[in-house]
């Protein structure tokens, strides 16, 4: 008999709509507001933000976004984007042995630049095949071109959802 195990349900926040990361604590079973604000943009990189601390400590993040929409609460959906099935990535070129400080500060920083675009437009909870994306992106591309992709995610993220 296979056990599933399901996502508690986040309960809607206190209080006037507003932005609004609720994160569920297993320990205690509840649910608690980790970030508010009356801007999306805030919330989304704070939830962000946790998400990766939570998962650098071995931690499952269980997240929900709340918000106004017509003035009302409602639940934004929080998940990562399935994922379609890929083949296989093809591997980066090789590196030449022993790369300098200067380059491994580089690569540092464009992979800092790619990750705050990422948690701006509020897709903080990365799959292996995301990780691998960001890691080719990072090999390939220079600061000035990742962090114009930066910021594209993040003007995309303050754009109302279509649909």
């Amino acid at each position: 008999m296979e056990t599933r195990q399901t996502r508690p349900q986040s309960p809607q926040p206190p209080g006037a709509p507003r932005w609004v990361a609720m994160f569920y604590d297993p320990l205690s079973a509840s649910w608690r507001i980790a970030a508010e604000s009356p801007d999306r943009g805030p919330v989304l990189y704070a939830m962000g933000e946790m998400t990766q601390v939570k998962r650098a400590r071995g931690e499952e993040a269980t997240v929900a976004l709340w918000g106004p929409k017509d003035g009302e609460w409602h639940r934004y959906d929080s998940s990562p984007a399935p994922v379609p099935d890929t083949p296989e990535p093809t591997p980066a070129p090789a590196r030449p042995a022993g790369p300098t400080k200067l380059a491994e500060r580089m690569e540092d920083r464009r992979h800092q630049v790619l990750m705050a675009g990422l948690s701006k437009a509020g897709l903080y909870d990365l799959t292996p095949d995301d990780v691998t994306a960001v890691q080719a992106l990072v090999d390939r591309a220079d600061e000035t071109t990742l962090r114009r992709v930066a910021h594209w995610m993040a003007v995309a993220a303050g754009q109302p959802a279509a649909g």
